[in-house]
């Protein structure tokens, strides 16, 4: 697999022109809200070090943050609420944050690459990509921009509200570390209860 931008040339080819790479971040975790990007960038657009944000170092990721936003024509990030998730489910959930991203650039998208195999939801012509963060240069971006945005969040203000669990260390997800904190204190405010059905079993 490699990335480059022949969806996005295929998607000109069909008559649109301003085509928006959409990914999420954060479908896993067991806590937090579930985030994702909307991307368009220059046609042709090469990135240096661009890749599937999972391959990259977080390092590496923070370095290429600003660089896809100042490269970028425009670029937005949303998210969805570990409550959303609850009530809506979080394939559900994903959709509405991908949809909030591509509903906040500030130049509208006429055309949707969705990373994965599902676009329920989603307003905007489109096509799903599977595994696009490794093989659309646009995917690949929004990929980066929700990663990112997300681990902020995670480290700057839940990890703050609720030191006792450890968020920046885990990001949330199932660890064993993470197990043992929710054994110590039970969920909290933005665990999502959803996810903890199996634990909750155990309790």
């Amino acid at each position: 697999m490699s990335l480059d931008c022949s969806f996005e040339r295929a998607a000109m080819a069909a008559g649109y022109r301003r085509i928006c790479g959409v990914d999420e971040a954060g479908a896993g975790p067991l806590m937090g809200p579930v985030y994702a990007a909307a991307v368009i960038l220059p046609e042709d657009c090469e990135i240096p070090g661009l890749d599937d944000s999972k391959k990259l170092t977080e390092k590496r990721r923070e370095a290429l943050f600003p660089v896809i936003c100042e490269t970028a024509i425009a670029y937005a990030v949303a998210f969805a609420t570990e409550q959303e998730i609850d009530e809506i489910n979080i394939l559900n959930a994903r959709m509405l944050a991908m949809q909030r991203a591509i509903d906040a650039l500030s130049v509208k998208a006429d055309f949707a690459l969705i990373d994965g195999n599902r676009n329920g939801g989603i307003l905007l012509p489109n096509q799903t990509v599977v595994h696009g963060d490794a093989r659309s240069m646009s995917i690949a971006a929004a990929s980066v921009l929700a990663k990112v945005s997300r681990d902020r969040f995670v480290v700057d203000v839940l990890d703050k509200q609720y030191p006792q669990y450890a968020f920046a260390k885990h990001k949330g997800y199932g660890t064993k570390l993470h197990y043992q904190m929710l054994d110590a204190y039970g969920p909290s405010p933005v665990h999502r209860k959803s996810f903890l059905k199996k634990w909750e079993a155990n309790q």
